[in-house]
């Protein structure tokens, strides 16, 4: 990953992460590297063993920006969350809203919101990087649950949620939504203990409920199912391209 002014270099100066992440790919003379900068701009560069630098090998390349898709998930405890967040960003999530709910395990005050975004965000640069995506979500400082609910009310949003009579399963919703509503899909998991009966009530004014399938599923292992089905159905409806 390089900023957005390296790529119009000829020899590029790399940042720290993205020059580390270089020496353990160990490139051979005159292989190619595709440097992003997470913002849908890429060039190919050239490696030169001899004087250990990257020169151009291409123009530079620009991907547009792919069709919104976010994650609205209560935070889980530590290296599931980066977990949650490593696979939302593989997965083609465009924003990861984390939030913090009644029952949600994890208490982040508010002075530690912004330092917590910043470590996340690198998660989902590291992310991005591993998996040669184009652009890195964008992930939104710590929110509490009643303010995530204006968001979430922006959204075509679906919410795995337990209701009587129980929702209809998540690739169903998902058939008969209105795509040309012009709103960004949106998928809504809540924490390990679950919403409380208030927080649900509240949500399903904004949300649509989903079933996940016939399993108890642990939150992040419901964040990616569930975000795994929004995206195979986005997929499903593009166009087949050449890459780039």
């Amino acid at each position: 990953m390089a900023d957005t002014a390296a790529l119009a270099s000829e020899r590029p100066s790399l940042p720290r992460e993205a020059s580390a992440h270089l020496k353990v790919l160990r490139p051979k003379d005159g292989e190619e590297i595709e440097l992003f900068d997470g913002r849908g701009a890429s060039r190919v560069y050239r490696w030169s063993q001899a004087d250990g630098a990257l020169s151009a090998a291409s123009a530079p390349a620009r991907l547009p920006r792919p069709a919104p898709l976010v994650l609205f998930a209560c935070v889980t405890k530590g290296s599931r969350w980066d977990w949650t967040i490593e696979k939302a960003t593989e997965l083609g999530a465009t924003r990861i809203v984390p939030v913090i709910s009644e029952r949600t395990i994890v208490r982040l005050p508010r002075g530690e919101r912004a330092a917590k975004r910043e470590r996340w965000t690198r998660i989902a640069e590291d992310a991005a990087r591993q998996s040669d995506a184009a652009w890195i979500p964008e992930v939104v400082e710590p929110v509490d649950f009643a303010d995530s609910l204006a968001m979430v009310a922006e959204t075509d949003c679906y919410a795995g949620a337990l209701t009587d009579p129980p929702p209809e399963p998540l690739l169903a919703a998902l058939a008969r939504r209105d795509a040309a509503s012009g709103r960004p899909l949106a998928l809504y998991v809540g924490p390990e203990g679950d919403f409380t009966p208030d927080e649900l009530a509240a949500l399903l004014k904004v949300a649509t409920p989903a079933d996940f399938g016939p399993t108890v599923l642990r939150a992040e292992t419901a964040a990616i199912f569930a975000l795994s089905v929004l995206a195979a159905s986005r997929h499903a409806s593009l166009a087949p391209r050449s890459k780039v």
